[in-house]
């Protein structure tokens, strides 16, 4: 089967450039400068799907020109990754029903906490309509004609879900993986994996973290 990738945005928790910052990448006028808060779009012929709903989520569906959204997989409950689900009921009105979310307990925890008025038994008219499915990283799953497979990460002390479909892996945040979720990785084609800095960061792999976990891995 045959996906395609596009990246929405692949910025920091604060997005590039930094509210405030004079520094010479912040001033850049260079596109690739300019970053929008994590996301992906991944599309087969059968299948549209979305990684994240963070704080650019809107401008990046109107961007990417992003015609329908079949489920929204999110890695974990961190805001710059789940604080534009609100913005998914225009694919409500476009599809004439309830979204498909994937997450997993934690991160559940966090969208009903966040958006609360999401799941009030009596909704108010035009609010998001999704169903929230159970993610767990010892099950894969299908979405449509996407085979997925769930990959736990850890982020400091906190749970993060990556995805491999077909030869492509993606992770974000994390500065471990475990051998056993490790193997779920092996083979793949494309290893999308965060590298926040060149320094020692506490819950981020730097670069060279992230290059020895590809090169361990033996990735193309």
């Amino acid at each position: 089967m045959k996906i395609s990738i596009q990246f929405l945005g692949t910025g920091t928790s604060q997005g590039v450039p930094f509210i405030g910052c004079e520094c010479e990448v912040c001033q850049s006028l260079d596109p690739k400068d300019q970053r929008l808060r994590a996301s992906v779009w991944v599309r087969s012929p059968r299948t549209s799907l979305i990684i994240d709903t963070g704080p650019d989520f809107r401008y990046q569906m109107l961007r990417a020109r992003v015609p329908r959204v079949d489920g929204v997989l999110f890695t974990h409950g961190h805001k710059d990754h789940v604080a534009g689900l609100d913005d998914i009921r225009a694919y409500n009105q476009i599809q004439k029903g309830p979204i498909h979310t994937y997450a997993s307990a934690e991160t559940q925890t966090v969208l009903h906490r966040e958006f609360s008025y999401i799941f009030n038994q009596n909704p108010y008219p035009g609010i998001p309509r999704i169903e929230v499915h159970d993610l767990d990283h010892r099950r894969p799953l299908q979405i449509g004609d996407i085979p997925i497979q769930p990959i736990r990460v850890w982020h400091l002390g906190l749970e993060v879900l990556g995805f491999r479909m077909g030869d492509f892996t993606y992770i974000t945040d994390a500065n471990r993986i475990e051998e056993e979720e490790m193997q779920k990785i092996r083979g793949s084609k494309v290893l999308v994996l965060n590298a926040l800095r060149k320094e020692k960061h506490i819950s981020h792999f730097n670069l060279d973290e992230a290059v020895s976990v590809a090169h361990s891995l033996e990735i193309p």
